[in-house]
């Protein structure tokens, strides 16, 4: 992790005293820092800047410093304080001071151990809104008929996250598509349980490599495609292609969904790890277990894997694919980022049901949080995370 310190210590004290209380202290925090230094002058060039406040009497000092660090950084301020020679005090009238004129701030004090993980938090979620700035995620084609409630501001989605979304016509898509030579991909192809889908993979590869070209003209980092209007046009689907492209870590999303594909790019950038955006097919209010299903799911998420038809159209080529039974985090924004939903919970099984998309996942959740899908959800799509990490989300987005 790219983390600065800055310190500011009164000259009052004894300085040789102050060091040596200060290397033990950060020592304890067991972090790798960037580096330690006594001036500001290049404050805001790090992931997550700390201003360890070493002593008491250093009010003054900081507030002199107040108008070059504004200049140099917006972050909010952290006061990094061991409690020892009255830094705690000083920085809690420093902190009120920052209050008081509409400043961000926390003091970061405690035990070495709750420090340490507060500061890799910060540190994740810095990291993760840089890797956001200016990145480029695609809609191709509108979202889907049905999702009536997951409309996008795309001019909030600019401002609060760095994100620009573009729009990309399905048409486009289709035409290259059916310009591309359809290969056969043969480690796919093992896994086809019928001959009706192994004839089906040379299709769903050309999807796959016609996504690749608009990923590099368009220079995206994720995208979200109105799949089912691939149905009637090239008699497959984009499963396949979304699958390899997750596991290759282009975020790519279903149904022209705007806002799962938001959700799936907040929670890479803040844990590496992909998402399996899904539906609930049934809720079980009283035990708390829902069952999501969809028909594709990203390849570096499950352990093995089957190729059957799509779901609703049984034709194409769909994804039943085996997630490690463990924790999970249910994650969902809209399309304003003021409401989310982040819970986590514990994958139990993976079902093979006739009747439903083909990757269906039993999740154990609180039987409380199942009230929120009957009552206020966000849209019907959400997005499992294969670990617990709504602590993490949360700090992103109330940050």
């Amino acid at each position: 992790m790219n983390i600065s310190i800055y310190t500011i210590t009164s000259p009052l004290h004894n300085q040789k005293t102050i060091d040596e209380t200060s290397r033990h202290f950060l020592d304890e925090l067991n972090i790798s820092f960037k580096s330690v230094k006594h001036d500001v002058y290049d404050y805001g060039t790090s992931c997550l800047d700390l201003i360890y406040i070493r002593t008491g009497g250093t009010e003054g000092i900081f507030k002199s410093l107040l108008p070059t660090l504004l200049e140099k950084s917006s972050q909010p301020f952290y006061l990094l304080t061991s409690g020892k020679s009255n830094s705690l005090a000083a920085s809690m009238e420093i902190l009120s001071f920052l209050r008081q004129n509409n400043l961000q701030g926390e003091i970061l004090h405690g035990e070495p151990a709750y420090i340490s993980d507060r500061i890799k938090t910060l540190a994740k979620v810095n990291e993760a809104r840089k890797q956001l700035q200016d990145c480029n995620l695609g809609i191709i084609g509108k979202p889907s008929d049905w999702l009536i409630s997951s409309g996008v501001d795309y001019q909030i989605i600019k401002e609060k996250l760095g994100i620009n979304l573009i729009d990309i016509p399905i048409e486009k898509l289709i035409e290259l598509v059916n310009n591309t030579q359809a290969i056969k991909e043969e480690n796919w192809t093992q896994h086809a349980t019928s001959e009706q889908v192994r004839k089906s993979i040379a299709g769903a590869n050309a999807i796959y490599l016609t996504l690749k070209k608009i990923i590099e003209e368009y220079q995206l980092q994720g995208l979200t495609i109105r799949c089912f209007d691939l149905l009637p046009t090239l008699h497959n689907t984009g499963c396949l292609a979304l699958a390899q492209l997750n596991a290759e870590g282009i975020i790519a999303g279903c149904e022209g969904d705007i806002p799962a594909m938001l959700s799936m790019k907040i929670a890479h950038a803040l844990t590496g790890k992909t998402g399996f955006q899904a539906n609930p097919a049934t809720i079980n209010p009283t035990t708390g277990q829902i069952l999501f299903a969809h028909c594709t799911i990203p390849f570096d998420m499950i352990e093995r894997y089957e190729l059957l038809t799509h779901f609703e159209s049984g034709i194409g080529v769909g994804i039943r694919g085996y997630m490690k039974e463990g924790p999970v985090t249910i994650f969902k924004v809209n399309g304003k980022l003021d409401r989310y939903f982040a819970e986590e919970g514990t994958l139990i099984e993976c079902q093979d049901k006739p009747n439903l998309c083909r990757t269906q996942q039993l999740i154990q959740l609180s039987p409380e949080s199942t009230q929120y899908f009957l009552t206020n959800p966000i849209g019907n799509h959400h997005i499992v995370i294969p670990s617990h990490c709504k602590a993490l989300l949360q700090q992103f987005l109330q940050s």
